[in-house]
């Protein structure tokens, strides 16, 4: 059975091929009379039947290499016989229509993405050779638009379910853009690729925000993914402004599915940025990114707050890297905000350089004043209360130097600016030290409650900690993070007893005389930089208050304006007009509260409905 059906195929394929040949004969022929405007031997109908015969056009489309003058030869016979476009045009187009849907059909599930868009690609390439070689131009159209609708059209979905997230997270710029210019062929193929764009910039986002333990790296993981999507953006998409749209709409959205967040940390990372040693040579670009990001955020209130605490430290601790840097950012969000939102932070930096003029002027004073034995070289910051950040004020004990130079200052000020009041703030004070070691002489840059501790060591060498509590008058979280600065760190100034990272009330402490460093000036005030679990919820909870005036004045102006309005409706008024992040709850609490104050009341037939009370 076997040898017979062996022998019954060749016998076929040895017919089939007889049956070429005769048709190319008689096709050859005929090419010959009507070249020579001779009489045909066959009927139209029996050369056509002999053209399709040949199948010369699915042989090379199956790889093999086929005679193409030949058969330009015989489509220009077909033409100018007039049964082209009747014949066989509409029978090539449905044969090709049924091929191209069996092949892809079957090559959509062999094929990964890219093996499919590179096989599109060839399948259509080819058929813009065979018009330009053979087939007549007014056929172009037709059989593109086949291969077009069978190999992507009808699998769009499929293949926007492959690998294309793989493409956009590794950047694949040449074959994105190789989908993006196949998906333009087809109808609503952009569309569709713009809402699978879409779906991964939301994912991808969702991931680096919504993870608490990325916060560390959250604004810079933004930032990359950022300049990630703004080159494919350029390279791929051709700066398209649906997938421009599709970026804008997507980051604000997930950089906002975590209220507060991630407006604190940018904040805290233009801090990094422009503390000492940390601002690089392109920072105008670095801060030209964290604006794009910035614009995204909703609770920019969040981030003024931070900044504007980060900011304080910055300059009164002397971490400023750039004046410049600071300068230029400041523009950049008064330039974004407008002048309200930076009115504070400019006056923040127009008190430190009043300040500079003043500390001249008293200088001057305790020269022209032979009295003055002041020996310790003091700078004074006078700073607007109503500018700065709020800091606790702390009742310490001053060394004794440091009270008759504060004594002088406060009389020299009251003359010379009558009307205003003094307020001392300790907290961000800092000073330099001079220290003799074993190893030799050292300066130690502390803050003003290090500076207190380290001196009540002139005068013995141990103390408890209840007796540095009594002599310094710290109170005890305050104490207890100065001690654990200069004891646990780094740089161990003191030595504590038992040893260990957490500062108890029976530790004893001892000046460590041994302590070395290679640098002469060693820096131990960096505790004062960083921030407090009692600072971060007192900037949270200033801005909070702030923002229950903000919703409130937004629910007066929109009811006066309206004078009667749905709940609901009124609520999508306060979502359109507030850019800062909102709960119903929130807005519920605001509600009740001027409900209660007599600016609005319900309607009492219809209690979801409110009235503006005039």
């Amino acid at each position: 059975m076997k040898k017979l059906a062996i022998k019954h195929m060749k016998e076929l394929s040895e017919y089939d091929e007889t049956s070429k040949y005769a048709s190319m004969k008689i096709l050859e022929k005929a090419i010959l009379k009507i070249h020579n405007s001779e009489t045909l031997d066959h009927s139209y109908e029996e050369l056509y039947r002999n053209v399709e015969n040949m199948s010369l056009i699915d042989l090379e489309r199956q790889g093999e290499i086929i005679d193409r003058n030949l058969l330009r030869s015989l489509i220009k016979m077909l033409y100018e016989l007039q049964i082209y476009e009747e014949k066989f045009e509409p029978k090539f187009l449905s044969t090709s229509n049924a091929m191209y849907q069996n092949e892809s059909e079957k090559m959509i599930k062999e094929y990964n993405l890219l093996q499919y868009l590179y096989y599109v690609k060839r399948r259509l390439d080819e058929e813009n050779e065979r018009v330009k070689n053979y087939l007549r131009k007014s056929t172009e159209s037709k059989l593109l638009n086949i291969v077009k609708i069978q190999l992507l059209q009808e699998h769009t979905q499929r293949i926007l379910s492959k690998e294309v997230d793989d493409l956009l997270e590794n950047a694949k710029i040449a074959e994105i853009t190789l989908l993006y210019d196949l998906f333009k062929m087809i109808l609503n193929g952009h569309t569709e690729l713009c809402r699978t764009f879409t779906n991964y910039l939301k994912n991808r986002g969702a991931k680096i925000v919504q993870d608490p333990n990325n916060d560390k790296n959250m604004i810079q993981d933004l930032l990359d993914f950022k300049e990630k999507v703004d080159s494919i953006i350029a390279n791929s998409f051709r700066n398209n402004e649906k997938f421009c749209e599709a970026v804008r709409s997507s980051f604000k959205y997930f950089i906002n599915q975590r209220h507060n967040k991630p407006a604190e940390l940018l904040a805290k990372f233009v801090d990094f940025k422009l503390r000492s040693k940390n601002v690089d040579e392109n920072i105008e670009q670095v801060l030209d990114k964290i604006m794009v990001l910035f614009r995204f955020v909703q609770g920019k209130d969040i981030f003024e707050a931070f900044y504007k605490r980060d900011l304080a430290k910055r300059l009164l601790v002397g971490k400023s890297s750039s004046q410049d840097a600071e300068n230029s950012m400041i523009s950049k969000l008064k330039l974004e905000c407008g002048a309200t939102f930076t009115a504070k932070l400019e006056g923040m930096f127009k008190d430190i350089r009043l300040s500079q003029d003043i500390n001249s002027c008293f200088k001057e004073h305790l020269q022209n004043n032979v009295k003055s034995n002041i020996a310790t070289e003091l700078s004074i910051n006078i700073l607007t209360s109503s500018f700065w950040p709020s800091y606790p004020n702390y009742l310490v004990t001053l060394p004794e130097e440091m009270i008759q130079y504060q004594s002088t200052f406060q009389n020299f000020y009251v003359l010379k600016y009558s009307g205003r009041k003094l307020q001392w703030q300790q907290s961000l004070g800092y000073c330099i030290l001079k220290a003799d070691f074993a190893s030799g002489k050292k300066e130690l840059q502390v803050s003003l409650f290090q500076t207190i501790i380290l001196l009540l060591f002139n005068n013995c060498n141990e103390m408890t900690y209840n007796e540095i509590k009594e002599s310094s008058n710290l109170e005890d979280n305050e104490l207890k993070r100065t001690l654990q600065s200069l004891a646990c760190g780094k740089s161990k100034i003191l030595l504590k007893t038992p040893k260990g990272k957490d500062i108890d009330e029976n530790d004893k402490f001892s000046f460590n005389h041994n302590f070395s460093d290679r640098l002469f000036r060693v820096k131990i005030n960096q505790v004062q930089l960083k921030e407090t679990v009692e600072e971060h919820h007192a900037t949270q909870e200033s801005v909070f208050h702030d923002r229950q005036f903000q919703i409130d004045a937004a629910i007066v102006r929109i009811m006066k304006q309206k004078k009667a309005l749905d709940h609901n409706l009124l609520v999508s008024e306060l979502y359109g007009i507030l850019d800062i992040p909102l709960t119903p709850s929130d807005i519920k609490k605001r509600i009740e509260q001027l409900i209660e104050r007599d600016y609005i009341e319900r309607d009492k037939d219809n209690q979801n409905i409110y009235k503006y009370v005039a």
